[in-house]
């Protein structure tokens, strides 16, 4: 599948209209599906998902969603990621999403995260691996 960045934005602006469509059902569920990704693997296939975000502090980001379903499919190695509003704000992943696709596979320091400005790998957003700084090697 050969998808364009303007196109995987449209995917995840797309199932964040669908979300916002259901959480407005709920009216204590004010932030579920505020944010949707997408993605696109090494092997060419899209992935998607939303953030649910609830009351009581329980939730995850958009971007887990996504990566839980690429997981499921197989697959850990991201060529590009993108998270948006349902207008189309483009949010740059948080800390706890940048940690996750590293973690999920070390090569995706080489992702193309889209960001309001263009693009950047994913290293750029991590310099300071926090793995880098223990005073021992960690098993896997």
């Amino acid at each position: 599948m050969n998808i364009d960045n303007d196109t995987l934005l449209r995917h995840a602006i797309k199932v964040t209209e669908k979300a916002r469509a259901v959480a407005q059902t709920r009216s204590d569920w004010e932030f579920m599906g505020y944010v949707g990704a997408a993605l696109i693997t090494v092997d060419g296939n899209l992935y998607t998902g939303i953030n649910v975000s609830v009351n009581c502090g329980i939730g995850f980001c958009a971007e887990h969603s996504a990566v839980s379903e690429m997981i499921k499919n197989g697959e850990t190695k991201i060529q590009t990621i993108v998270a948006a509003t349902a207008k189309g704000a483009i949010l740059p992943p948080c800390g706890r999403c940048r940690e996750l696709l590293f973690q999920v596979d070390a090569s995706n320091l080489d992702t193309n995260v889209i960001l309001e400005t263009g693009e950047q790998p994913l290293r750029d957003l991590i310099p300071h691996n926090w793995q880098d700084y223990f005073d021992k090697p960690l098993t896997r």
